[in-house]
């Protein structure tokens, strides 16, 4: 009877192992068709805003995704209106942000019209668009507050919109339901020559979803035929440390070239639905820029860094003569 028992426990610690070996595969949850319900709201030439406190714009209780957001209206400082997003009762919220920095804009850019198919500025003032998947799971809250350049209560128009129960992909992958989508900024950091800073660090898994980034050379050589120098600082190589690794993911061999420009973007504005260059002075050494990771995902386990460098050197070459530079941020992650 031992040698039959030795040869059935041997047989299951086999198959065991076999199955062990081989990855798990989760087949997608059905789609309830009819649980899948359209909501939202309008506002229409009203004037809730001010700078003392938020306005709620919208709210709604339930499980379920934003799919689109429009914010129209033209005032001074309007670049800088602070929209919050509140997930699940949450009390500070995990998206804030400055309007045209969260549509890809830095700088109070004005120009339009542009736009792919998940952000755009399509007309004069405000007249920003987003189609972001924005999940919750109970409730969501969405507030708007002027800057601080903004006096009084300037007429203000929106749309938001989502539908109950709708699922998120990233890449052709459904995300899990407790994959949350959040905001993490770094705001006007003055990075040295060659200085490595962070964008993020988190810990836990999730996903890289979109990085927006304006960035400003802080030096002026005299010499004309040098000043292509002071824009050097976009030799940087965007790194990512996935899982507390000491060495990095390369997302890139130059900044302009993260955002899909060549050359310090010497061909100017564009727009794709991966990137988009949204504003350039060339004189002013100043940049911004958006990069979607829709289609090109970056998930990760354990925790992610993602850096950026004022300038770059590898190995013992030091890439021209990077200036210092001031940098603001905004990179968006699906966490679950």
């Amino acid at each position: 009877m031992i040698p039959i028992f030795n040869f059935i426990l041997t047989a299951c610690l086999l198959a065991a192992m076999e199955v062990a070996a081989k990855p798990t595969v989760l087949k997608p949850t059905p789609v309830d068709f009819s649980q899948l319900k359209a909501f939202g709201t309008v506002g229409k030439e009203v004037t809730p805003l001010s700078q003392d406190q938020e306005a709620e714009l919208f709210r709604h209780e339930g499980k379920g995704c934003l799919t689109h957001m429009w914010f129209g209206g033209g005032w001074k400082g309007c670049e800088r209106t602070r929209i919050r997003v509140y997930v699940d009762g949450e009390t500070n919220a995990s998206i804030d942000m400055e309007l045209y920095l969260g549509h890809g804009i830095g700088f109070g850019d004005e120009f339009s019209p542009w736009g792919v198919a998940r952000i755009g500025k399509i007309g004069t003032g405000t007249s920003v668009y987003n189609t972001y998947r924005i999940p919750f799971g109970k409730s969501i809250r969405v507030t708007g507050q002027l800057g601080p350049d903004t006096p009084g209560h300037p007429q203000f128009w929106w749309i938001i919109r989502g539908t109950e129960q709708l699922p998120v992909e990233l890449g052709g992958v459904r995300l899990p339901d407790t994959a949350r989508l959040r905001l993490y900024k770094l705001e006007s950091h003055t990075a040295q020559p060659l200085e490595e800073f962070a964008l993020c660090d988190v810990k836990g898994d999730g996903a890289l979803y979109q990085v927006t980034m304006a960035a400003k050379g802080l030096r002026k050589l005299t010499d004309e035929n040098q000043r292509w120098k002071d824009l050097s600082f976009m030799e940087a190589c965007m790194r990512a440390y996935i899982g507390g690794a000491k060495e990095p993911l390369f997302l890139s061999s130059g900044l302009e070239d993260y955002f899909l420009g060549t050359y310090y973007f010497n061909k100017g504005r564009y727009a794709t639905p991966v990137a988009g260059l949204t504003h350039f002075d060339k004189d002013e050494n100043e940049f911004s820029a958006y990069r979607f990771h829709e289609d090109d995902p970056v998930f990760f386990q354990n925790g992610l860094r993602l850096t950026c460098r004022c300038g770059e050197k590898i190995g013992d070459k030091v890439f021209h003569d990077p200036p210092p530079a001031r940098y603001t941020t905004y990179v968006w992650l699906y966490q679950w």
